[in-house]
């Protein structure tokens, strides 16, 4: 059978008979404990228990397995741990290969959390983590040590959105050293707009909490593994303790089935926003991954398949605060919240100095004024642009 489109992957992954029990989606199987009939069928659950049998709740229950099934799938690799947020997913992949003394790479526009993490957690253990350019590319090979255990990347970044040469970086890290783990925060792309491990990388993770589950109403993490860190991610995060709900993995399964279409409505109206900024007297540049404007483009046209909502976009001026409060506190559509990849439309607001304050390297965007990072909702263009304007108007007295 001929190689399905991702729309239809979406629709039919973890979808079987084992899972579904003949229902349209998998059932929700809650459970701690397992019961075994006899000593021999948990003897046998013992020994599979890492192929997908039912052992413990900790491990897992059949609506778990078909969510993992499914995720794979999406990502292209051999297994799929689910954890219970985002943050989640990113910390227990990095302390699942890490080792006393080693030596990490992180890029410097990753999600602050993720940087956090290695500077008051990971130094607790004499791991050395350095920061590099989002835009280092091959040149990353200067920063490699024969202690390198993990090189982590995101792209596009965090908030100033650089998308990353990730060929090239996978390239000159596996020129050095063939068994560094290159690990990749993919949440942007929902791992529908990019492929990490058919580049080379060898994990994908994602905040599931995003674009997958889609409605803002669940917390889920995830990393997807190729055949070489398949084993250990899977058997280290497990004596982390690290487990996610039955109902939310439920949700984000349902998720998947609408991603392409929802993604698609994301990109067409964050394109039309965007260019809109883009032509804004007030907006000094717009971050989009898919406009020239953005650094890294040309990566991103050559790596990715398309674009979503998420996207940033700079003033010609810094706000003062009652600018900025007036800016801010009056939209109607757009909410200010932390997160994204729901329906709805938000933003945040940023000083240029909370900018630099986020990043860890040397050659820093230089934003001449206030930025905001917005996402794009489903709500009609028209109305959003509205908001917006008035927005602006807001400021321009």
């Amino acid at each position: 059978m001929t190689q399905k489109k991702p729309e239809t992957s979406l629709l039919l992954s973890g979808r079987s008979k084992k899972y579904s029990q003949g229902a349209v989606n998998p059932i929700i199987q809650r459970t701690s404990s397992v019961i075994f009939d006899t000593v021999a069928q948990k003897r046998e659950a013992t020994q599979k228990r890492a192929e997908g049998a039912l052992f413990y709740g900790r491990r897992g229950t059949t609506t778990h397995f078909a969510l993992q099934e499914a995720l794979t799938e999406l990502e292209q690799g051999t297994g799929c741990a689910l954890f219970p947020s985002g943050a989640a997913a990113i910390t227990q992949s990095i302390l699942a290969f890490i080792e006393q003394g080693c030596h990490i790479l992180v890029t410097g526009s990753a999600y602050d959390p993720t940087q956090n993490f290695c500077d008051q957690i990971l130094s607790k253990f004499s791991v050395t983590t350095t920061y590099f350019d989002p835009l280092i590319g091959t040149e990353i090979s200067q920063l490699l040590r024969p202690e390198t255990k993990i090189v982590f990347l995101e792209s596009p970044g965090s908030i100033t959105m650089e998308v990353q040469d990730l060929q090239g970086i996978i390239t000159a890290v596996r020129h050095y050293n063939p068994n560094i783990i290159i690990m990749i925060d993919n949440t942007w792309a929902a791992g529908l707009l990019l492929k990490p491990l058919t580049l080379g990388a060898d994990i994908s993770i994602q905040s599931a909490t995003k674009y997958i589950i889609g409605h803002s109403d669940g917390m889920l993490g995830f990393a997807v593994a190729n055949q070489r860190c398949w084993p250990q991610l899977r058997e280290n995060t497990y004596l982390l303790g690290q487990c996610a709900d039955p109902d939310t993995a439920y949700m984000a399964a349902r998720g998947l089935r609408t991603l392409a279409v929802r993604m698609k409505q994301h990109e067409q109206s964050g394109l039309e926003i965007a260019r809109w900024l883009k032509q804004h007297p007030l907006v000094d540049n717009v971050y989009h991954p898919a406009l020239s404007s953005c650094p890294g483009h040309t990566y991103f046209q050559r790596d990715f398949t398309g674009s979503n909502g998420l996207f940033s976009f700079s003033l010609k001026k810094i706000l003062t605060t009652e600018e900025f409060s007036r800016f801010l506190d009056n939209l109607s559509l757009f909410k200010m919240a932390f997160s994204w990849g729901g329906f709805e439309s938000l933003i945040l607001g940023y000083h240029p100095n909370d900018i630099k304050a986020m990043r860890q390297y040397d050659t820093q965007p230089t934003l001449a004024g206030t930025l905001f990072r917005v996402h794009i909702g489903l709500e009609n263009i028209d109305d959003l642009i509205e908001d917006l304007e008035q927005a602006f108007l807001r400021i321009s007295n």
